[in-house]
């Protein structure tokens, strides 16, 4: 069976729409990277010229490579990933190798069969 990995990084406040959505997109779980920081295309500077950095998290989410566009939407529209430069970015990467899933998948066909 072949899976893909998506790594979403979005704010924290994000966190938690994003895996709802990837959820009824058809993922069967996460695993969250909190306080993740990054730097942007320009520094947000505060007072005294400090730079802020916001908490973000970083999502990884595991999925089969047929449902992995329908989560990857459902991820990107939830945490409004198209918005500006700030909100976020969402990624897909191929995976060679995938164990420990097969009870997983058995759940996954049975709630969301593919149409």
């Amino acid at each position: 069976m072949d899976f893909k990995l998506l790594m979403v990084f979005v704010d924290q406040d994000k966190t938690e729409i994003v895996l709802d959505a990837a959820r009824d997109a058809g993922a069967t779980g996460a695993t969250i990277i909190p306080n993740a920081q990054g730097k942007g295309l320009k520094p947000h500077l505060t007072f005294f010229g400090l730079e802020f950095m916001a908490a973000r998290s970083v999502i990884l989410v595991l999925v089969e490579a047929r449902r992995s566009s329908q989560v990857l939407e459902a991820v990107t529209e939830a945490g409004g990933l198209d918005e500006s430069l700030n909100t976020g970015i969402a990624l897909e990467l191929e995976v060679s190798r995938a164990l420990g899933l097969s009870e997983h998948i058995k759940a996954l066909s049975k709630e969301h069969p593919v149409k």
